[in-house]
C-alpha cells in the first residue's frame, strides 16, 4: 500500500504541485516543505493518493511539535502516524530530524502504531519544482547504515544525509528496535564521557575565577 501510494503522490505533485512555490521562495527548502505538506495534508493531496478500499479515515490537524504532519487509519485500524520531508536534490547534504528515540519507543509499545517517512525529493529547473522521487516507509524500513543519533534531549534519530537512503528488503521491527536500544547505549556512554570532560574542564575555570 505504502509503495502504491509513494507512487500516486509523485505523479499528482508532478501533475498539480509543480507552481505551489513560486519566485525567490522556489530556492528556500523551508518554504518548499511548508508548501509540499500543505498541499499533501491540508489540501488532501495524501488522501486521494491511498487506495481508498484501505483507507478508513484520515486526520491533518496537528500542532506543529507533533510527530505527524498528517495520518490515517486503514481498513485494519492500523494507525499511520506521517512525517512529511522534502529534499532539494541541488544541495550538498542535509540531515533531517525524524524522531525523539523516546517518543518513538512509547508510540511503538503498540503494535497497530505505524510511524511513516514521507520523503519528496526535487530539482528546481525553469522557476518551477520538478519532483523526482517519493519514498513512503515505514521508519524500521530505513537502514540503520544511513541512520545516525543525534544529541537533542533524549536523542534524536536523524537521518544522516538525506542523498544517501537504504531501505530492508525485509521489515523487521523488533530486529530495528533491539538494534536501536544498543546504539543508544553506545551513544549515551559517549555522552557521558562528554559531559564528564565539560565539568573537569569548567571545575578549571571555576579556580581560576576563585583565584583572581
Amino acid at each position: 500500500m505504502l509503495n502504491e501510494t509513494a507512487e500516486a503522490v509523485l505523479t499528482l505533485l508532478n501533475e498539480k504541485g509543480q507552481t505551489i512555490v513560486k519566485g525567490r521562495s522556489l530556492h528556500s527548502p523551508r518554504a518548499v516543505g511548508d508548501a509540499v505538506q500543505e498541499f499533501l495534508g491540508e489540501l488532501g493531496g495524501l488522501r486521494t493518493c491511498i487506495p481508498q478500499k484501505m483507507l478508513q479515515s484520515f486526520e491533518n490537524d496537528f500542532e506543529r511539535r507533533s510527530m505527524e504532519d498528517m495520518a490515517f487509519y486503514d481498513k485494519n485500524n492500523q494507525y499511520y502516524a506521517v512525517d512529511c520531508k522534502t529534499h532539494n536534490l541541488n544541495t550538498v547534504f542535509n540531515m533531517p530530524n525524524l524522531i525523539s528515540v523516546r517518543r518513538l519507543a512509547n508510540f511503538y509499545r503498540n503494535d497497530t502504531n505505524v510511524f511513516c517517512i514521507l520523503i519528496v525529493e526535487y530539482e528546481v529547473k525553469e522557476k518551477s519544482i520538478h519532483y523526482t522521487n517519493c519514498h513512503f516507509k515505514p521508519i524500521e524500513a530505513f537502514s540503520w547504515n544511513c541512520l545516525t543519533i543525534g544529541a537533542l534531549g533524549w536523542g534524536q534519530i536523524q537521518i544522516a544525509n538525506a542523498n544517501v537512503l537504504n531501505f530492508e528488503e525485509k521489515i523487521d521491527r523488533k530486529a530495528w528496535m533491539l538494534q536501536l536500544c544498543d546504539l543508544l547505549e553506545t551513544f549515551y556512554n559517549e555522552e557521558i564521557a562528554k559531559i564528564g570532560e565539560r565539568k573537569h574542564w569548567f571545575n578549571d575555570i571555576k579556580v581560576f575565577w576563585e583565584q583572581k
